[in-house]
């Protein structure tokens, strides 16, 4: 791969994974809600998801996905009823002072990684991204297929673990001063909750939408 390759392929990761989305916010809400360890939690399911998609695009399963209507449909509902889920769940959350949280527990960051995994696998146009984009920077009959992928791997990875990690950083050290400020501390995460859970809800629908669309084509 050249150089110019390489460098297309990170400014148009790069542009993917500024514009705000589900895996932003599922990493922006974990962090607010259970700090930086549960943010980070959360980013690792986002990253395992996009490996998760690219390979299944090197083996070809995102065209057998594009080739059968039904299932991308079924994809979409499923990703709109989960996103609305958690949409509901951040809107019902309370949050609580560092100091009486303390450490997330293993088991929160063990549902922060695999929900954000899911929420990642359950977006169909991830994996038609793969598909359309794929072809155009891997190139076979170079040889070192491999490697080329890895690197593909690599720049989608670091990309996210650079962007998603700021914000998770950014999110949890808000939420510490603002937990740990009082009562207006509390009102003012609480909003910040109600915001997340209300973007991931305007997803949800637009997914829903985007599902009623397809069964009706």
């Amino acid at each position: 791969m050249t150089p110019a390759e390489l460098s297309l392929y990170f400014a148009l990761v790069l542009g993917i994974v500024l514009i705000p989305g589900m895996d932003m916010a599922f990493v922006v809400g974990h962090s607010l809600t259970g700090g930086l360890r549960a943010g980070l939690a959360a980013l690792g399911g986002v990253v395992a998801g996009a490996l998760c998609h690219l390979t299944m695009g090197a083996m070809g399963l995102a065209l057998v996905l594009k080739a059968l209507p039904g299932a991308f449909t079924a994809m979409l509902v499923a990703g709109a009823l989960y996103l609305a889920w958690l949409g509901w769940g951040l809107m019902r959350a309370e949050p609580t002072s560092t100091a009486a949280t303390g450490t997330p527990q293993a088991g929160r960051t063990r549902s922060a990684f695999f929900g954000a995994m899911l929420t990642n696998l359950l977006n169909p146009k991830a994996y038609l991204f793969s598909l359309a984009v794929l072809p155009q920077f891997v190139h076979p009959e170079r040889g070192g297929l491999v490697l080329q992928l890895g690197v593909i791997a690599l720049i989608t990875a670091a990309t996210q673990i650079a962007i998603y990690g700021g914000l998770a950083w950014v999110a949890a050290g808000g939420r510490g001063r603002m937990a740990g400020s009082g009562a207006a501390g509390l009102r003012r995460q609480r909003l910040l909750l109600r915001g997340v859970g209300l973007l991931l809800w305007i997803t949800a629908i637009y997914t829903g939408w985007q599902a009623w669309v397809q069964a009706a084509a």
